[in-house]
């Protein structure tokens, strides 16, 4: 049993002997910041003392005095009312031989187990290249998927598809366009429609393989048009991600569902809910909570795109997921509440649809905010913007802080080789742990125990590794992986002054020589797991301003 389940279910125990009941998930537990109060701390006696008619500091005293388990140093009630579980080091430093016999499992835990969850993220129109805020989405999606995987859950990564409607139309006629610019013909690009480079690279490549094929009814084959340059697009929005470290496992093409009718299917399932006003038929979504009810269909017989949009994530439950996350952009917000009223008028429980919501990323270099690349003149895209400061500090700054709050990307912070980086920062940490392990093979074997690492930076390290598995059930039960990236640096911060103040290669005492290198070894597997869960790498070696870096 894990140390704090048992400090809970021993809480509950004494709480019970006094004439009190509560369950052990009320009780809140949290990890002291400092040696001098203790390990584990707890408030539970402020939430009781009413029903015991007695002062916090009352009943902290007399749960503290009745507390009794294996691996427990001591346990003192403090002022107001907060009670300190001090435990032995042995019973800190068991986490050390778990992690080395678990590895990269450590911190696996079954929140989710037995159950199936759709991610969708991204999600972008094959129209262009992947913007800024696509690309935040997608390291948020990816990460949420990596951490929900290691809470136990069948997680199945999804992209859906935007291939039908206006904007589609819009591509073909832009593509249409460019194409016939290639043979000197005065084709202007439609004034709603598509500028980017990616066009004219997309109309040269059809050039090359048809030639002047379609020069002279080019209108006419559309559809041609908007499939070729869908497609490409698509291609290479894949090609950006994949880079990113980002693939889905599904692909779902809003056109597909459009052609087998799945719409008009939904449709007729909504129209209970629906009734006609000038012309069009809208969803009562008000009786849920939106502002107004919403137009389904309008009066000219065209679907909005929220019908679509009803019917795909009519079409996700009926795959049999038991949970549904979208990750959408912050502009979204007041979609949230009729998609919800709508799949719970088709039958679905829409506490089981979930959504995230994405904030815009602000760029600023030299301590001014930037906006347009110098090669096109239009906003900077994702796959620049990784070319500009790798792939790690894009996809470490990006989840640093909720996806629901706004994003400062410093980029001069996140090229630059120091402390000050904090991507580089965990990296350059990880890398002198690998040091460490690799000058202190004379050592080997290693102890995975604890009884002789008593100093308060190394049980620091060790409680740190001890949450591990908390940090990754929290993050994932709020889908917010910030949470890992603060643990990261915490972790990171941890170790370096561990490795300031302990000696861990000591000739003259190997034996609290081989403790600290199992716990190096310990903090290196954590470290690299933590990492991985933001598609972050953790490399041996790190190069800082001048050196090379080797751990030494």
């Amino acid at each position: 049993m894990d140390i704090q389940d048992t400090i809970k279910k021993e809480v509950a125990r004494v709480l019970k002997e006094l004439g009190v009941e509560i369950e052990e998930k009320e009780i809140l537990l949290s990890a002291s910041d400092t040696r001098e109060h203790g390990d584990y701390t707890t408030n539970v006696a402020f939430k009781k003392a009413k029903a015991l008619s007695l002062a916090p500091l009352a009943l902290a005293e007399k749960i503290a005095d009745r507390i009794r388990f294996d691996g427990l140093e001591k346990c003192e009630a403090v002022k107001p009312g907060f009670i300190n579980f001090f435990l032995k080091s042995d019973e800190l430093g068991q986490v050390i031989k778990e992690i080395l016999d678990k590895k990269e499992h450590f911190g696996d835990v079954t929140l989710g187990k037995g159950t199936t969850i759709n991610v969708e993220y991204v999600s972008a129109n094959p129209t262009g290249t992947l913007h800024l805020g696509h690309a935040r989405g997608a390291a948020l999606g990816d990460s949420i998927s990596r951490i929900l995987k290691k809470a136990g859950y069948d997680v199945t990564r999804e992209y859906y598809i935007n291939d039908a409607g206006n904007q589609i139309d819009h591509l073909g006629e832009s593509l249409i366009a460019r194409y016939l610019q290639l043979f000197g013909i005065d084709a202007p690009v439609p004034e709603d429609g598509y500028h980017g480079e990616e066009i004219i690279r997309i109309a040269k490549s059809l050039k090359d393989e048809v030639g002047d094929a379609y020069v002279e009814n080019a209108r006419e084959h559309i559809d041609f048009f908007k499939k070729y340059g869908s497609r490409l697009l698509l291609e290479f929005i894949k090609q950006d991600l994949h880079a990113f470290r980002v693939d889905q496992d599904v692909y779902t093409s809003e056109k597909a569902i459009r052609e087998r009718g799945a719409v008009e299917d939904v449709l007729e399932k909504l129209k209970p809910y629906c009734y006609e006003s000038e012309g069009a038929l809208f969803l009562d979504t008000k009786k849920d909570g939106d502002d107004k009810d919403r137009v389904l269909v309008k009066s000219d017989g065209s679907y909005t795109y929220l019908l679509p949009d009803i019917a795909y994530h009519d079409d996700k439950f009926s795959r049999g997921f038991d949970r549904l996350v979208d990750l959408f952009g912050a502009d979204h917000h007041g979609y949230i509440t009729r998609l919800k009223s709508a799949v719970k008028d088709l039958g679905h429980d829409p506490e089981k649809l979930d959504v995230c919501l994405v904030q815009m990323v602000r760029l600023f270099k030299d301590g001014e905010e930037f906006k347009m690349s110098k090669r096109t003149g239009n906003a900077i895209s994702m796959k620049e913007l990784i070319e500009e400061c790798g792939v790690d500090a894009v996809r470490y700054f990006f989840v640093s802080r909720s996806g629901n709050s706004h994003l400062d990307f410093d980029i001069d912070l996140a090229k630059s080789l120091g402390s000050e980086n904090p991507v580089y920062y965990a990296q350059y940490t990880h890398a002198r742990l690998c040091g460490i392990l690799l000058n202190g093979k004379a050592f080997l074997p290693f102890e995975p125990k604890g009884d002789l690492l008593t100093s308060e930076s190394e049980r620091s390290l060790l409680l740190l590794l001890k949450n591990y598995p908390e940090i990754i059930a929290s993050a994932a039960k709020e889908l917010e992986p910030y949470k890992v990236t603060n643990y990261i640096h915490s972790l990171a911060m941890a170790i370096n002054e561990f490795y300031t103040k302990c000696r861990v290669l000591d000739d003259k005492d190997p034996s609290l020589s081989k403790q600290r290198l199992a716990l190096v070894d310990a903090c290196r597997i954590v470290l690299a797991d933590s990492l991985s869960l933001i598609g972050v790498s953790s490399p041996e070696r790190m190069v800082s301003r001048d050196k090379e870096e080797s751990g030494l």
